[in-house]
């Protein structure tokens, strides 16, 4: 296994263990809009690390553990790096921009790069398959299709706990950086790119006409 994947993994393990731990600790770097605002903004990232319980942490390292692999064969380590950091980096931009009037928001969890990861994973792979519930298999980029589209519905609705403005970010993330480190991906991969560009457009198109 590539050492950068282990290092994040290990970092997630150790930083969320803490968090379950300490109170005080968990609360000082989660994601949490007013204390961003008022100039925290190391939250955005290190919010990253924490997890609320380790379910939500073994489900996002397993995810992470699956899919990375292939990130790291076609860009490299460092590469891989870069998207998750900077999938991170884009699900904590879009959720500021979402619910920047929401002092009281909070969020904790790695499913924001961990999605950019699945979704350079996917542009890579379009034609591979994912195991649903692993049990039904789907191909890669329909499932990238119908998960971006859940996102946009459970954005709207404000249903549930589930930080899909994080997940929709981090996979804008990956798709853009994957793009711009290969982007011959543009003409290989041409109509999957484009399919996989419509949600993305959607969100920002209902954003601007305020249907969000």
């Amino acid at each position: 296994m590539n050492t950068i994947l282990i290092g994040i993994i290990v970092a997630n393990v150790l930083f969320s263990y803490k968090g379950f731990n300490d109170y005080a600790f968990f609360r000082k770097y989660e994601f949490h809009v007013g204390s961003i605002r008022a100039g925290e903004q190391i939250r955005m990232l290190s919010s990253g690390f924490l997890h609320a319980d380790i379910m939500h942490l073994a489900f996002n390292m397993l995810t992470l553990f699956f899919f990375a692999p292939t990130v790291i064969a076609y860009l490299g380590g460092l590469s891989f790096l870069l998207v998750y950091i900077g999938s991170l980096i884009f699900g904590s931009l879009l959720t500021m921009l979402f619910h920047k009037n929401d002092y009281s928001y909070r969020a904790v969890g790695a499913s924001g790069a961990v999605t950019g990861v699945l979704y350079s994973a996917i542009l890579l792979e379009p034609n591979s398959t994912i195991g649903l519930y692993f049990v039904i298999d789907i191909p890669a980029y329909l499932f990238g299709i119908l998960y971006l589209l859940y996102s946009i519905y459970g954005m709207k609705a404000k249903n549930d706990n589930i930080g899909h403005t994080a997940h929709f970010g981090g996979a804008v993330g990956g798709y853009v950086i994957t793009l711009i480190k290969d982007p011959s991906l543009m003409v290989d991969h041409s109509l999957m790119t484009i399919l996989l560009a419509i949600p993305i457009l959607i969100l920002f198109g209902m954003a601007k006409a305020g249907k969000l």
